[in-house]
């Protein structure tokens, strides 16, 4: 009984199980970020690359 009280004691002080789910919560934003990010840089150069092939003369 005393070894069970212990373990559940063990259980209630770890603090493993939250620090994960920070982790966790922290690497989505991470990502989410990352996606954001990556997404309008290439929304902006396909921007840019339009912008230059309408500038240029149409081939004959």
């Amino acid at each position: 009984m005393n070894a069970l009280l212990l373990r559940a004691r063990h259980l209630l002080v770890s603090e493993d199980g939250p620090t994960a789910v920070e982790y966790a919560v922290m690497l989505a934003l991470i990502v989410v970020v990352c996606l954001g990010t990556i997404t309008t840089i290439g929304t902006r150069a396909n921007d840019t690359f339009n912008t230059i092939s309408t500038a240029l003369p149409a081939a004959s």
